[in-house]
C-alpha cells in the first residue's frame, strides 16, 4: 500500500525547516516536532503528514463509532485532532458558548506523504499512487533556500489582542467555582480564558516558527486544514500506545523561570514541594488511573512517576506518568474514548466539572484542549494536549488563544490571573512581535 524509502541526511535540523517551508503548498498538513526534547517514549524526532487521500471530518455525534471504523478500514497511517467537544458524545453534554473559529469537532486525514524523521535518518511512506514523485519531492526539498529574508513589516498590520472577560470578571468566575468546591460539587476544576484578535491576519509558518522557537516543547504542532490552522507550543502528553501498553503523562502545576541557576533551582524547588499544586497533580493522576482501569487488563495501572518537575524553556512543569497495559483485542479507539477529554483539561469529578466549565466559560474550547496526534498501521498512536497554541481561522480573519489552570480550595483568583498570564505570555509576545 506504502513505498518506503530511507535517506540519511547531512543536515537534519535545516532539513527539517526546508520540509515544513516544502508543506505549505498542500491543503491538508500535519507537522509534529519533539524539539529534540529527551523524552522515555519517543518513536521520532518530527513528522508531517500532507496530501489527504481520504477524509473524515465530523461533530461530536456518535464520533468516535466514525473514527473507529475509519481507523479499522483505513488500516493505514491516520492523522488528525480531537477537540474538546467530543465530550458530549461520551457524556450528556452540550457546548453552547461562542465559537468563532468554526472548526470540526474531529478531522483525521490519511496522508499520500508521510516522512518520519529519527537523528539523521528520514523515512519516506508514500502511497502507491504516488510514489513516483518520491525522489522529485526529495530534490526539491533539499533545494528549497529557507535564508531569503522576508520582508520586515507583515501586510496584516499590527494585532489588537482583546480579552473575552476582564480580570473582575475573571476573579467573580473562579468565586463562584471556589463555592462549587466548598459545597462539595467537585474537588477541582480547568477554567479557561479567550485572549482573541478579530478582523487580523498572520502568516501561519512565520508565526508558528516563532512561537516554537520562544518555548521548543517536545508537542510542538503546525496544522492547516484548508483555511483553519493551529500553531502548537504544547509541552503536554495525553495519550501513547505502543503495543500494548498506554501511556499517560498529565501536567498540573507550573512556576517561571529565571535567568539565574540558583534563583531557577530555587523555582524548582518550591514547585516541588508547593501542597497546592501537588495536590492538583495528584487529583488528576488519580483521575487518570480511573479513566485507564477501564480499558486496562486488571492490576495493570501503576504511576511510572509522580510529581516530576520538567524544564522547558519558558517555564517548569509538574508531569507525572500513568501507564497500564490493554488486552490485544480492545480496540485503540475506545482506549481514547474512555479517557477523554483529558483530565487535566476537565478536573475532578470529571462530568460535573465539565458541566461546571461549560456554564463559567464564556467561549467554546473547540479545538483548544482537545489532542492532535495520529494512529500507526499498527493501531499505535501518539497524541498531545493541545494548550500554549494560537488558533487561527484564515476566513473569518479570527485569531485565538486560550490559557487556564486548575482551582482547588486552595486556589487564590489574583494568583490564578498572573499564572494565566505566565501561561500566555508566549503567544502574546509572537502575536503582539507582528508589525
Amino acid at each position: 500500500m506504502r513505498s518506503i524509502r530511507e535517506y540519511t541526511l547531512k543536515n537534519p535540523l535545516e532539513f527539517k525547516t526546508k520540509l515544513l517551508h516544502w508543506a505549505q503548498q498542500f491543503e491538508e498538513v500535519i507537522w509534529l516536532d519533539s524539539n529534540h526534547y529527551a523524552q522515555k517514549y519517543s518513536s521520532y524526532d518530527a513528522v508531517l503528514a500532507v496530501d489527504a487521500f481520504t477524509t473524515i471530518k465530523t461533530d461530536y455525534y456518535n464520533s468516535f463509532e466514525a473514527l473507529k471504523e475509519y481507523q479499522e478500514q483505513a488500516k493505514d497511517w491516520i492523522f488528525g485532532y480531537l477537540s474538546y467537544d467530543l465530550k458530549n458524545d461520551v457524556e450528556n453534554l452540550s457546548s453552547t458558548n461562542k465559537d468563532l473559529l468554526e472548526f470540526p469537532d474531529l478531522y483525521f486525514f490519511q496522508p499520500k506523504k508521510i516522512f518520519l524523521l529519527k537523528d539523521d535518518v528520514l523515512e519516506v511512506h508514500y502511497l502507491n499512487m504516488v510514489d513516483d514523485e518520491i525522489e522529485e519531492d526529495f530534490n526539491e526539498i533539499e533545494a528549497i533556500n529557507t535564508d531569503t529574508k522576508k520582508e520586515e513589516n507583515s501586510p496584516c498590520g499590527k494585532i489588537k489582542i482583546s480579552l473575552r472577560i476582564t480580570k473582575d470578571t475573571y476573579k467573580k468566575k473562579i468565586n463562584k467555582m471556589l463555592a462549587h468546591i466548598h459545597r462539595g460539587d467537585i474537588y477541582e476544576a480547568n477554567f479557561c480564558q479567550e485572549f482573541f484578535a478579530q478582523n487580523s491576519c498572520i502568516d501561519p509558518l512565520q508565526t508558528y516558527t516563532h512561537l516554537n522557537s520562544i518555548s521548543k516543547p517536545p508537542f510542538a504542532t503546525f496544522l492547516k486544514s484548508r483555511h483553519q490552522y493551529l500553531l502548537s507550543a504544547s509541552p503536554e502528553r495525553y495519550l501513547r500506545k505502543e503495543g500494548q501498553k498506554i501511556i499517560s503523562q498529565p501536567i498540573k502545576g507550573t512556576a517561571k523561570r529565571s535567568e539565574d541557576i540558583q534563583e531557577d533551582q530555587k523555582l524548582i524547588n518550591i514547585l516541588k514541594n508547593d501542597p497546592k499544586e501537588r495536590s492538583e497533580n495528584i487529583m488528576i493522576v488519580d483521575l487518570v488511573r480511573n479513566d485507564l482501569s477501564k480499558t486496562a487488563v486488571k492490576g495493570s495501572v501503576t504511576v511510572e512517576e509522580l510529581c516530576k518537575v520538567y524544564s522547558f524553556d519558558q517555564v517548569h512543569q509538574m508531569i507525572s506518568t500513568v501507564v497500564s497495559e490493554i488486552d490485544a483485542t480492545t480496540s485503540p479507539v475506545d482506549v481514547i474514548k474512555t479517557t477523554f477529554p483529558m483530565g487535566s483539561m476537565t478536573g475532578a469529578p470529571k462530568v460535573s466539572a465539565m458541566q461546571i466549565i461549560e456554564d463559567l466559560e464564556e467561549s467554546k474550547r473547540g479545538l483548544y484542549s482537545g489532542a492532535v496526534g495520529y494512529f500507526s498501521p499498527k493501531g499505535d498512536f501518539d497524541f498531545n494536549v493541545v494548550i500554549r497554541s494560537i488558533l487561527y481561522n484564515e476566513e473569518q480573519k479570527y485569531i485565538s488563544y486560550t490559557v487556564g489552570g486548575a482551582i482547588t480550595a486552595k486556589s487564590n483568583p489574583d494568583r490564578e490571573y498572573e499564572e494565566c498570564l505566565l501561561k500566555a505570555k508566549a503567544m502574546r509576545e509572537v502575536l503582539e512581535s507582528i508589525n
